[in-house]
């Protein structure tokens, strides 16, 4: 099969693991700790939020976003995500990935820096502010989605090609634990200079006035990594796929990965012309329906089912924190030690929990198959979430934290070697090169429906606290991740093979060229 193959392809699939491919992953993935950052660390600035603009001294409690505001300040960034990965998922397979994958990072930055600024005093132009420019955060945000995926799975050899996307995925992980750990550290330092007496002390002053600039400089430096690859970025090539069969221009294919690779690649006008014009169906052609439509529809339920499960786990474990005794009722604390202690929950999770799941997915990506890994995590995840569903009352209690905290801690391991980066992975091979971004951007458009979900819905069940509410949340979440686990037998293994095998535009060229062969034997030329 790989004679019928482009040289520029076969380089790529059969190039030996060198500097350019770990180069790609940084890049590429430094776009992803950005993204995990600036998504996450809303969940460690939220209370502090309603301790500065919603203290209402006819309660005689700590202020507290309502519940419509504080689901459109953690969820706005998840709808401008949404919107971003189909519009530059889009654009990729239309302009080319390299064209538009600066503007992630340029929007990235710009609405990083305003979102600390958020303009005005009264909450209500601070909180509009806010959301306005998380949304475009988002929007680029979801730019980096498809884009980061689809290039990596371009660049990488078909040997090591899991393990370089999952790796580009894993630096979610390492977002998070920094989400958790500069505002840790942040909170610290104010709270070293500036801490206040505990609420039932001091209903007013236990809220800091220096508080309002901890937020800012959390979100703020979001933008200081984005920053920092943009340079990097510009300077990688077009994907020698998309060159290739989008454009169709072999001669700069094969001067763009001859550079990649340090190797001589021969142009192959010709047969790039068959090959290009062998795979011109478009997304919507039925010729997609019958090849692809059942791995679209398995990447799409898939994603959206596991971002119900993750993003519940990711965003409202403020609110479970305090039932695992991670930190201290409100009332006896000042709002930056709450954030502070809510920081520190955070990063101590994601350390232990979250961050190991991510890197044994990519040390056993290849050796296990995306396949059997999903299938492990959805079901996993199912188990753990369903038996703290069930055994709640008895797991809340502070002589059973600990058991409670593990039980919470695996279902974040699961997920993560399992469906949260499986989900990524897929996507990124199944589809031909054409429609590859377009393809992940559905996806993990439709994950972030399902993280939408999560951010508008099933926080309802877990502000208050309500045992009886996160019993229910719990137990809807290990039934969502069953079906996720059904929905998985509708996508197929890619280890080990091409792209172009995988999607069939190989066999699409094969039989291309025994139609064009038996012309010629049949004297029709």
């Amino acid at each position: 099969m790989a004679s019928d193959n482009l040289t520029v392809l076969n380089a790529l699939d059969t190039a030996r693991t060198q500097w350019y491919h770990v180069t790609a992953v940084v890049i590429a993935g430094m776009g992803f700790f950005t993204d995990a950052y600036d998504l996450f660390c809303i969940t460690t600035v939220s209370k502090l939020l309603g301790r500065l603009y919603y203290y209402d001294p006819a309660t005689h409690a700590p202020g507290k976003l309502p519940h419509s505001v504080n689901n459109w300040v953690i969820g706005v960034a998840l709808v401008g995500t949404l919107t971003g990965q189909l519009v530059f998922g889009w654009l990729a397979d239309k302009l080319g990935r390299k064209k538009v994958y600066g503007l992630t990072l340029i929007l990235m930055v710009i609405c990083a820096l305003c979102s600390g600024l958020s303009f005005g005093y009264s909450r209500k132009v601070v909180i509009g502010t806010l959301c306005f420019f998380r949304f475009w955060l988002g929007f680029g945000i979801g730019g980096d989605y498809p884009l980061s995926a689809t290039i990596m799975s371009e660049y990488a050899n078909k040997r090591t090609r899991g393990a370089f996307i999952a790796a580009v995925f894993a630096m979610q992980g390492v977002g998070i634990i920094f989400a958790g750990l500069v505002s840790m550290i942040v909170s610290k330092v104010f709270l070293m200079n500036f801490g206040g007496k505990a609420f039932a002390t001091d209903e007013v002053f236990s809220t800091e006035p220096e508080a309002d600039y901890v937020w800012r400089i959390v979100l703020m430096l979001g933008a200081l990594p984005a920053l920092l690859t943009y340079y990097w970025r510009m300077k990688m090539p077009e994907t020698g796929r998309y060159t290739s069969i989008i454009e169709g221009n072999a001669k700069q294919a094969a001067i763009d990965m001859g550079k990649v690779l340090d190797i001589e690649i021969q142009a192959e006008g010709e047969k790039l012309a068959k090959f290009k014009a062998a795979n011109e169906y478009s997304l919507l052609s039925n010729e997609f329906f019958m090849r692809h439509g059942h791995h679209l529809i398995g990447t799409m339920t898939t994603w959206f089912l596991l971002d119900i499960a993750f993003y519940s786990q990711n965003l409202t474990q403020k609110d479970i924190f305090p039932t695992m005794g991670l930190v201290s009722d409100a009332k006896n604390i000042s709002a930056l030690r709450e954030m502070f202690e809510t920081s520190r929950a955070m990063f101590v999770i994601a350390l232990l929990g979250t961050f190991p799941g991510y890197w044994f997915t990519v040390f056993f990506i290849e050796k296990i198959g995306r396949f059997k890994i999903q299938l492990m995590g959805f079901f996993m995840m199912s188990v753990f979430m369903a038996i703290i569903g069930i055994k709640y009352d008895y797991l809340k209690t502070k002589e059973h934290k600990w058991t409670f905290a593990a039980l919470y801690g695996l279902t974040f391991f699961f997920a993560n070697f399992g469906p949260n980066s499986t989900t990524f992975v897929l996507p990124a091979e199944l589809f031909p090169t054409r429609v590859r971004s377009t393809c992940h951007a559905l996806s993990a458009a439709s994950g972030k429906a399902g993280a939408m979900v999560s951010a508008f819905g099933v926080q309802e069940y877990t502000q208050d606290g309500n045992v009886h509410k996160i019993k229910k949340a719990m137990l809807f979440l290990a039934f969502t991740n069953m079906i996720g686990f059904c929905c998985t037998f509708l996508v197929t293994e890619t280890k080990g093979r091409s792209l172009e095998e995988i999607s069939g535009e190989d066999e699409t060229q094969m039989k291309s060229n025994r139609t064009d062969s038996g012309r010629q034997d049949d004297g029709w030329d």
